[in-house]
């Protein structure tokens, strides 16, 4: 049986499949386009549509006005697991409790609602409509609510079209009869098969997107279909087809399990008590926005940096997207865990544009972006300068954005997992060194010169740290080797400073 032909009770002779296929022979045509079909509630919404439908239906005078307390409960229920059969064998019944509204008031509700929907379209979308506009997909709304109330967000968000379920209509009021399908389960596949077939759409070079375990068969007729903010069922479903799983609000390849993110999950169950050997001292944590694009920046002075930040985030509830070295991402097991945290690959050898690109992502969406624009921990004398330098990454991506630059200063980190160690000291226990972190008011740039910002930032990182870090002073032998990753000061290094240093072996 063909993809097109895998919907229930649709057959090979079915009329409606017979409308896929373009007349004359194929080879002698241009391949047809694809379309890019896109499920609403729980999907391009986190939620359910319900709640700005039915606010912008009482402000009308359609609905009482007053919300129905059971109303907020079945919001809340479909929000956590997803669609029910029960639950859409009553929204079945909202054609009977629509009748007599006037539909000139339900397009005006509808106008309404479009703007406040478009805004709550989870972010991670919207670069997808981008990709496929590019390659010349229609984009098109597949969901079970009314026509009229979706039509206005799908002129909002420029999409090309809406298969949804139509109301009965008569004298322009509704008539409390269904126009045709109810647009859910195997008539929600049906009614995007018809659709394809009176516009020309090759279904095989077709996507589509859903989070319903109902909308299987929707997902089925596609030539590639990608479970969304799947329910149980459906992510039961995708692991057994090995179907893609997505989830429109986190950055792509950031996965999520029950609702939750890995970092999330991690950051919840973060405790001073996991650290014995390392006592951590914040300072301005509350100047790390909640919510809202935001870049994170701050001095490098040892491995356990990108976990001091992680404490600090986790006392502050807020996720982040780290970007670090290659190598980190290419080791085995490590690698896969800092992608599922959400971190950003760089290959700084490359020059390539791709992390800054999924970063100016990430902040488009709303996310914070960390990172450290030293680039790597400074060697020798470099580890002990008053003045720090950093690299035009973190201010590239201000200018591009118009994020907010938050600074942060890091100190005693190295006391923790110096360079010159391949594992934190994980057993002073007893008088464990401290970590300060310093978060300091938002970095003021021009927007301009990236050289000049850059020096400001630096400088803002500089502020916050503790008087000793603006002094210049000259380190000891011992404090030099710790800053490098052998544990051995080069011998030109140990006599500009005026240390001996230690001969290795075969020098003589």
């Amino acid at each position: 049986m063909s993809r097109r032909t895998s919907v229930g009770a649709m057959t090979e002779s079915d009329p409606v499949n017979d409308n896929h296929v373009l007349d004359g022979d194929p080879a002698h045509h241009d391949p047809a386009p694809g379309a890019a079909f896109f499920d609403l509630d729980r999907t391009l919404l986190t939620g359910a549509s319900g709640p700005f439908i039915s606010e912008a239906l009482r402000h009308v005078g359609l609905m009482g006005a007053e919300p129905n307390p059971l109303e907020s409960v079945v919001f809340k229920v479909f929000n956590t697991i997803g669609e029910t059969r029960p639950a859409m064998l009553l929204s079945r019944q909202g054609a009977r409790l629509a009748k007599g509204w006037d539909l000139d008031l339900v397009h005006q509700a509808a106008a309404m609602a479009a703007q406040p929907l478009a805004d709550a379209i989870a972010p991670f979308a919207k670069p997808l409509f981008e990709e496929h506009r590019a390659a010349g997909r229609k984009l098109v709304i597949a969901t079970t609510t009314p026509i009229d109330m979706v039509r206005p967000l799908a002129e909002a968000l420029g999409f090309d079209d809406v298969i949804a379920t139509r109301y009965g209509v008569s004298d322009g009021r509704y008539d409390g009869s269904i126009d045709g399908l109810f647009v859910w389960g195997k008539d929600k596949a049906r009614a995007v098969a018809e659709w394809a077939g009176a516009n020309g759409v090759d279904l095989d070079a077709s996507y589509a997107y859903s989070d319903s375990f109902y909308d299987v068969p929707l997902l089925s007729i596609v030539g590639h279909p990608t479970a969304v903010n799947p329910d149980p069922r459906m992510l039961g479903m995708a692991t057994l087809r090995r179907w893609p799983v997505m989830h429109f609000d986190v950055p792509h390849g950031v996965p999520k399990f029950l609702g939750v993110e890995p970092q999330a999950a991690v950051q919840m169950a973060v405790r001073p008590q996991l650290f014995p050997y390392v006592r951590f001292q914040l300072e301005g944590l509350e100047k790390i926005p909640l919510k809202g694009s935001a870049i994170l920046v701050g001095n490098h002075r040892s491995y356990f940096d990108p976990i001091a930040i992680g404490y600090l985030l986790s006392r502050r509830g807020r996720t982040v997207r780290f970007l670090g070295k290659k190598e980190v991402f290419d080791a085995p097991v490590i690698g896969d865990l800092a992608a599922a945290m959400g971190g950003i690959r760089v290959d700084r050898g490359t020059g390539s544009e791709e992390p800054l690109q999924a970063a100016e992502e990430a902040l488009a969406g709303g996310e914070m972006v960390a990172l450290m624009p030293q680039g790597t921990i400074p060697r020798g004398p470099a580890f002990f300068d008053p003045e720090l330098k950093g690299r035009w990454g973190a201010m590239k991506l201000a200018h591009a954005t118009g994020a907010q630059v938050i600074p942060v200063g890091i100190w005693g980190t190295e006391k923790v997992w110096p360079r010159s160690s391949k594992l934190p000291n994980m057993t002073n226990v007893l008088s464990p060194p401290t970590v300060w972190i310093k978060v300091g008011e938002p970095v003021h740039y021009k927007g301009e010169d990236l050289e000049e910002d850059t020096r400001a930032m630096m400088s803002a990182i500089v502020d916050l740290l503790p008087d000793v870090a603006r002094v210049h002073r000259q380190p000891s032998e011992e404090e030099l080797a710790a800053t490098y990753p052998d544990g051995r000061v080069p011998d030109d290094v140990a006599e500009a400073a005026g240390h001996e240093s230690e001969r290795r072996p075969g020098t003589d």
